[in-house]
């Protein structure tokens, strides 16, 4: 279980801080939802919890023990809101092996298969799929790490509601094996699905009601 306490972040290019005395837990099997309007701080929560940016107060622990920034990097896998602008590799096949050149084909394979991208061609631009399949690509690098915390900003973002009911059936399956971070500004889009829901409102993280879920308001009030 990874821990969040009392952690504190405050920029010194904003007037007031992003995260304020925040804490969070984050197990293998119990998905959590935090939710927040834009430029409420979601994506420099995930930044923090894996170890991309550096708190000003708090701790972070892994199973009751410290663990810095460095450690957090190695635990933590990110997909950012458009994992395209990330994408380093010319092909497919190149982002998959990024750090990983002995990675073999089966491993490939198998996370393939489990991310719905069976059959895709390894030879590809990653910027020719689709936003999906873009996204599921952008998992399945994250996979292939095997991280035991997952972090995923707006994965449903832009997509289509077929797609993403797709997306959402992906996260059933990939909480039960992994902490599960989500952070949105659509909270209801993933309304029953979530049984930890937090609000991420000046700084501070307040419960998140099943009710509230359906009925956020686009400042982020309920």
């Amino acid at each position: 279980m990874l821990e969040l306490q009392a952690v504190h972040y405050h920029p010194a290019t904003v007037p007031q801080p992003v995260l304020r005395q925040a804490n969070l837990k984050l197990a293998v099997g119990t998905p959590v939802l935090v939710a927040g309007r834009s430029g409420s701080g979601k994506t420099t929560l995930l930044e923090l919890i894996s170890g991309l940016a550096e708190a000003d107060g708090g701790r972070f622990l892994w199973n009751n023990e410290p663990v810095a920034a460095r450690q957090r990097r190695w635990l933590s896998g990110l997909v950012f809101q458009f994992p395209e602008r990330h994408f380093l590799g010319l092909t497919v096949g190149q982002e998959l092996r990024l750090g990983q050149r002995r990675l073999g084909g089966e491993a490939i394979d198998q996370v393939l298969a489990q991310v719905g991208l069976t059959g895709i061609s390894l030879q590809q631009a990653p910027e020719r799929l689709s936003g999906g399949q873009q996204r599921r690509l952008a998992l399945a690098v994250q996979l292939l790490r095997n991280p035991r915390v997952l972090l995923l900003d707006e994965p449903t973002a832009g997509l289509d509601w077929t797609v993403r009911e797709e997306v959402l059936g992906l996260l059933d399956q990939l909480a039960r094996e992994r902490a599960l971070l989500v952070v949105t500004h659509e909270p209801e889009l993933f309304a029953g699905r979530f049984s930890q829901a937090w609000q991420l409102v000046d700084g501070g993280l307040r419960p998140l009601l099943p009710a509230t879920v359906l009925t956020m308001a686009p400042d982020g009030s309920s």
